[in-house]
């Protein structure tokens, strides 16, 4: 099998990667990625030099290269997002040409060459589940933040090149991932990080806000397990239901790196915060038989632990915008 990784130097695409490709020697992988913020070819340097994997350096929006690698693939799995909300609330113009005109372009080859498509996209679409509920893949889309509204554009226009053109697409709504080789500017590796150099962490807020998390093995093993079983034109949601507050999160952090709660901060809260995302991956369980196998508590331990063990991998990528309580107070140009 020949697939085409779009965006896989990034935290979710290279996790896919390396677990790919540990566990299939009888197919190949391109990787295309831009190498934008985010991106990291550190995180796939364990398997750079395997003979099953090829990396280039492109946009998905050049429409020859894309137009070329998809004619060479059987399965193209689009990972490639500008995914901070942070940043989007600073910026959203990077967001509108990735994860919208991006995607169009990607959707554009795939038409053209009849080939099959996951387009991985995120809970956010949702937008905040405040009432006592959780979403599935009917409810309706509700953005709250440029990124949000960005990822939901896609996954319309994912849904009517199903409708119009008939293409073999899936689309995945993840809830908040976690894992090794995360980005510094997330939750969870800016507060590992932060303790580990006795540095204050910040929380939004009062740091009530409420997230789904799942280890990001347990979401990339959900999307290889469609790519044989998933039906055309349906969306699937994936969730380890590990609902947990941004302040527990952040405890739970400093318990492991036996720290006090007093390195909280609390900050102004960000524009537009949801207070809660909550989904309902029934349909994925049932249909496709696929289950989050990690528990939080033991994922977050061996998060924490790969973060102090691998220094020489996030020391290179932090500098003030990365760690700031507030980024969508800085220039992101």
């Amino acid at each position: 099998m020949q697939i085409l990784i779009c965006g896989g130097a990034g935290f979710i695409g290279s996790a896919f990667i390396r677990n790919y490709l540990e566990n299939h020697n009888d197919s190949q992988i391109t990787n295309l990625d831009i190498l934008t913020i985010g991106s990291n070819l550190e995180n796939l340097k364990e398997i750079e030099q395997n003979q099953n994997y090829n990396f280039i350096k492109d946009d998905i929006r050049n429409e020859i290269k894309i137009n070329e690698l998809v004619k060479n693939s059987d399965v193209i799995i689009n990972f490639a997002a500008e995914s901070h909300v942070d940043r989007s609330i600073a910026n959203p113009k990077p967001f509108i040409e990735t994860n919208i005109l991006g995607t169009y372009s990607i959707l554009e080859s795939i038409r053209k060459y009849d080939k099959q498509f996951i387009h991985v996209s995120t809970d956010e679409i949702y937008g905040d589940a405040y009432e006592q509920h959780s979403f599935d893949e009917n409810s309706q889309i509700n953005p709250n933040n440029p990124y949000a509204a960005t990822k939901a554009a896609a996954d319309h226009l994912v849904t009517s090149y199903y409708k119009t053109y008939g293409i073999n697409c899936i689309t995945t709504r993840c809830t908040n991932n976690f894992g090794p080789h995360q980005f510094p500017e997330k939750l969870m590796p800016k507060a590992i990080i932060r303790s580990i150099k006795n540095l204050k962490v910040p929380l939004y807020g009062d740091g009530s806000q409420i997230r789904s998390w799942i280890y990001v093995y347990d979401h990339v093993q959900a999307i290889e397990s469609l790519i044989l079983n998933g039906k055309p034109g349906h969306v699937y949601n994936i969730t380890a239901y590990e609902e947990i507050t941004n302040k527990t999160v952040v405890e739970k952090i400093l318990d492991i790196l036996e720290k006090s709660y007093d390195m909280i901060e609390y900050v102004e809260d960000r524009p537009g915060h949801d207070k809660r995302y909550s989904i309902d991956s029934s349909k994925i369980e049932n249909q496709i038989g696929w289950k989050a196998k990690y528990k939080f508590d033991d994922a977050i331990k061996q998060t924490v632990n790969w973060y102090l063990q691998n220094q020489s991998w996030w020391e290179p990528l932090i500098d003030e915008k990365t760690l700031h309580p507030q980024p969508w107070t800085l220039s992101w140009k």
